[in-house]
């Protein structure tokens, strides 16, 4: 048989587009044909279910990835359902009609779909990518049918003939043109395979040629092992006469070697996998040294197919990107990674794989179709998410103390970007206080809980009924009652910087106050959040201002004395330190052992805050100037120096020393100095020894 012919193609131009535009990936090319590889072994395994075949005792479906150097070839071989030449007339000549579809279609009344990759028909021609020619050599799984041999250059021409194929499936070899002589490498090749067909259903190979060598026991040889070189056992005697036998051996070509599981974590059901399977999984898939929190397994089968694995991992917030890696397969085929339509914006933080076969992808496989479905499978990922927090809070307490630190930027974000997710964590929100204990977000704020049972939930909707009936009978007693209630003024009060703002932690410990740490930068955007949703609550630093606690009682005329020298001291501390703007206080403090403490206001140092977020984006933005006020204690000897001398001129220079001093210390207690305020600092600390020394 021969044949000539020319490719049926109903779009014009249709080779271009799909080398340069159908794929974003070129590697993708190596999905596509391993896919279907795959989907010919799946086809004749369920021919044989069915039975339409009959399957020999010893068959194994396989697919084998051969890449040749020396002749800038690779080749992809299947053991599968082969094609006869109407079937390569019609899947490889019309181009966009799907081998897959069709199998489903014939026989939809007698096997599921399950397992079968491609939809579309056009993944095949994705290797016209990388190659310059392409033949195709296929036995179908048909009595008595007929080797195929097929051709193309690239083209829209083809040639068909008879071939020479003794064995069923099919084998596609790949002519590399110049520009891709990067696949015919191994380890290129074992790089692409790993990333996208690491979980195929079927085993997948690879072998190198020409082939290297590798060398076994006698006893381990395989039947279709090929032996270069027999190395005989050798007998050895010591110098005592003992003898040590080596075994022989046997210096074979090297096997092919398998490089996918084709029964992922993900696929078996929660109560099969042990810790130690999830923790190797995790290791093995995201290459984290580090072991991950905790994990949910996702494994649904109604009113869709959705199976996975999310990782909590552990994260390094100073050093890593906060971002974390979903991988998203359909049917084990790896499709692309955090994919945003399926994944939540915020649980990207996480790291996991998901398979649903019933993703609606696009004709590349590497995107999704916009569908109401895929929303569906969102919210049910978002729901377990939240469910497994919740559970883990309400069940292990302890466990989740712990972790918390670690979770917390996850839910967090997670509260600042979905109201739904966030309802669900309010109340397992939790706040780390300066003396190590939690609270939850309910009892922090003091605000009610929003998990509530049914009954209480009826007992709301009864009052709440009782309230609008009262007030259209005009029976006012209870509204009356509620709007009595005086409105809500609760401060809480935040550390950034446990190291940092360590003086005022002692501070606020010796008062018997509490504060709580929120060290990491979207606790910023999450306190106003708070602030937002719940009216009254208002976060303020620890530095923000000086509570009543810390002061100590002083009469009219102490205060009025305090006053006129506070002005003195004012003008004198602000051209000392060059700083126009700053307000000094005398204050008298309980504690005497505090010289000075510098305090801005929480509304001016947000917005500085906001405004380094903004440049920090690239956005061209200044700092804004901050309120800073400088707190002095009158029962430090060191102000009342600067008290008893701050008109002496024969002192100046001490008390402007002291000043600068003071206030660079008071800085300090806050954030870090600048390079030029540090350069300065440390030579008037120098400077104050010395006159110790003196």
């Amino acid at each position: 048989m021969a044949q000539k012919g020319t490719l049926s193609i109903n779009s014009e131009n249709i080779f271009p587009i799909i080398k340069k535009w159908m794929y974003s990936d070129q590697d993708i090319f190596v999905r596509e044909e391993i896919s279907n590889a795959c989907d010919a072994i799946t086809k004749l395994e369920k021919l044989s279910l069915i039975g339409e075949w009959t399957k020999p005792a010893d068959y194994k479906g396989r697919v084998d990835v051969i890449v040749d150097s020396e002749h800038k070839t690779i080749t992809f071989q299947d053991n599968g359902i082969g094609m006869t030449a109407e079937e390569v007339e019609k899947y490889i000549n019309q181009i966009a009609f799907s081998g897959a579809t069709d199998f489903i279609n014939k026989y939809k009344d007698k096997a599921n779909d399950d397992q079968i990759i491609g939809h579309f028909g056009l993944g095949f021609y994705s290797v016209f990518m990388v190659a310059d020619q392409v033949d195709i050599d296929t036995l179908s799984y048909k009595q008595d049918a007929t080797a195929i041999h097929w051709t193309c250059n690239g083209g829209t021409e083809y040639e068909m003939t008879d071939g020479d194929k003794k064995t069923v499936g099919t084998t596609i070899t790949l002519h590399l043109n110049d520009d891709c002589l990067k696949y015919d490498n191994e380890w290129e090749m074992r790089e692409i395979i790993e990333k996208y067909c690491s979980f195929m259903p079927v085993e997948v190979y690879i072998t190198k040629l020409p082939k290297d060598t590798e060398t076994i026991q006698a006893d381990q040889k395989k039947d279709g092992d090929v032996v270069v070189e027999e190395i005989p056992e050798k007998v050895e005697k010591d110098a005592d006469g003992k003898e040590t036998k080596t075994p022989a051996k046997l210096k074979i070509e090297k096997r092919p070697q398998l490089l996918n599981d084709t029964h992922p974590l993900w696929g078996k059901t929660p109560s099969e996998c042990t810790k130690e399977e999830y923790i190797d999984f995790y290791h093995k898939v995201f290459r984290d040294y580090k072991e991950p929190l905790f994990w949910i397994h996702l494994n649904m089968d109604y009113p869709y197919n959705l199976k996975g694995i999310l990782y909590f991992p552990k994260i390094n917030m100073e050093y890593e990107s906060a971002e974390g890696t979903i991988k998203l397969y359909n049917n084990q085929v790896f499709v692309a990674d955090n994919i945003k339509e399926v994944i939540p914006e915020y649980l990207m933080l996480l790291k996991g794989v998901i398979d649903c076969p019933d993703l609606p992808l696009n004709v590349s496989r590497s995107q999704l179709q916009n569908d109401g479905f895929v929303k569906k499978i969102q919210d049910y990922i978002t729901k377990k998410v939240a469910d497994k927090l919740s559970g883990l809070c309400k069940t292990d307490r302890e466990n989740y103390e712990k972790y918390w630190d670690d979770i917390a930027p996850f839910i967090k974000y997670g509260c600042l970007r979905d109201d739904k997710f966030c309802k669900k964590m309010t109340d397992y929100i939790l706040f780390k206080g300066i003396n190590g204990k939690f609270l939850a977000l309910p009892e922090c704020l003091e605000v009610e809980k929003s998990d509530v049972d049914e009954a209480t939930e009826k007992a709301g909707a009864e009052n709440s009924a009782a309230d609008e009936t009262a007030a259209s009978t005009g029976d006012t007693a209870k509204t009356a009652e509620n709007s009595d209630k005086p409105e809500k003024n609760k401060v809480i009060y935040y550390v950034t910087d446990p190291v940092q703002q360590s003086q005022y932690i002692a501070m606020f410990k010796n008062a018997g106050k509490d504060a709580v740490i929120l060290p990491e930068r979207i606790d910023q955007p999450f306190i106003s959040e708070l602030e937002a949703k719940n009216q009254g609550v208002h976060f303020r630093r620890i530095d923000a201002d000086l509570s009543e606690e810390f002061k100590a009682a002083v009469s009219a005329d102490e205060q009025k004395t305090l006053d006129e020298q506070q002005k003195d001291l004012e003008t004198e501390i602000r051209a000392a330190s060059k700083k126009d703007k700053l307000t000094v206080k005398l204050q008298k403090l309980t504690q005497s052992s505090i010289a000075a403490m510098l305090s801005i206001s929480e509304e001016s140092r947000r917005m500085n805050d906001m405004m380094k977020m903004y440049a920090m984006s690239g956005m061209p933005m200044s700092d804004m100037p901050v309120d800073e006020t400088l707190i002095l204690n009158t029962e430090h000897p060191l102000v009342q120096y600067l008290i008893e001398h701050r008109t002496d001129e024969a002192a100046k220079e001490t008390v402007d020393m002291i000043s600068e001093q003071l206030y660079d210390l008071a800085k300090l207690q806050q954030s870090p100095l600048s390079a030029d305020e540090m350069t300065k600092f440390i030579s008037r600390s120098n400077e104050i020894l010395l006159k110790m020394a003196k």
